[in-house]
């Protein structure tokens, strides 16, 4: 972020902690917010149908696991792994096991009611990107059919990157994936001369010209994770690319327009808009996620600890 637009995000960004969201009424949309609180605190109090664009990346399990475990015991003299009494030996047999199931329904329990908030913040041209994890998608898309429809679904993005561990037993999972859902079928906004091009991946099969040009991004996208030397890089552990959430923004926001990440981390949503002219509100439960994205945007020190 350049010192002038630094500047200019010092005079007009408001850090609300959680005392003045309880006290508060309606939020109003005046300043870009960055919010000290809890999102379920925050998200009724936010003005109905306000945002074109709402992108979050939640944490992708929040439940604890609870194993309710079903067996049979049989008697098996020559397999059995168990010894009884008298020396018999049994072999036992599970029959359910549903400790991921209730993990998944804690989750969704948790999720959901803010995915109900989020429809109702977007504006009739607004769009939602959920970002998730190979984990959850599948359950968290059953749920956006219910309160979005399925008319509104629009795409499933699958983001690439290449880092990390790599287990030698299975494919290693590579990928995030954001669903993505629209708050009006064929009303939403959505700019694809906005979105930064990417080149051919066969330059060769195109004219010179579109390859230079490049291409149009589709629905898979290739792109690194936040470099550790790199110049963005917070320190935040789940911190997402820039490039990642400008071409977000960029194709699904207007300038000027707000946007809004509740699970906002270390603040890329907010560094994002403040560099394509969107205006912005984020919100985290997290005193350290608040730090770094106050710092990254630029908002005096001195402002935070007060």
């Amino acid at each position: 972020m350049t010192d002038d637009r630094r500047r200019r995000y010092r005079r007009t960004m408001r850090l609300m902690h959680a005392i003045e969201v309880g006290a508060a009424g309606a939020i109003e949309l005046e300043e870009d917010l960055l919010i000290h609180a809890e999102n379920a605190d925050v998200l009724p109090k936010l003005p109905d149908a306000s945002f074109d664009l709402i992108y979050i990346d939640p944490p992708f399990n929040t439940g604890h696991v609870q194993r309710k475990r079903t067996v049979s015991v049989e008697r098996d003299e020559e397999a059995g792994e168990r010894v009884g009494f008298g020396g018999r030996r049994y072999r036992t047999r599970l029959l359910t096991d549903l400790s991921f199931d209730d993990d998944r329904r804690e989750y969704l329990d948790f999720i959901a009611p803010r995915l109900e908030h989020a429809r109702r913040l977007l504006a009739v041209h607004g769009t939602l990107y959920l970002h998730l994890d190979y984990r959850e998608a599948h359950y968290c898309k059953l749920a956006l059919d219910e309160i979005f429809g399925r008319d509104c679904f629009l795409n499933e993005i699958v983001w690439a990157y290449d880092f990390g561990g790599k287990p030698k037993r299975r494919w290693p999972a590579k990928h995030d994936t954001i669903l993505v859902y629209v708050r009006a079928p064929g009303r939403h906004h959505f700019d694809s001369e906005a979105v930064e091009r990417e080149p051919y991946m066969a330059p060769g099969l195109v004219t010179p010209e579109k390859a230079l040009r490049g291409k149009m991004p589709v629905d898979t996208w290739w792109h690194t994770i936040v470099p550790t030397n790199g110049r963005e890089k917070t320190g935040y552990p789940t911190q997402k690319p820039e490039g990642v959430v400008r071409r977000i923004v960029a194709a699904s926001s207007r300038k000027g327009g707000w946007c809004l990440d509740f699970f906002a981390g270390s603040g890329t949503l907010g560094a994002v808009c403040a560099a394509l002219e969107r205006r912005f509100v984020l919100v985290d439960h997290s005193l350290s996620a608040v730090t770094i994205a106050a710092r990254r945007l630029g908002l005096d020190a001195e402002v935070l600890a007060g």
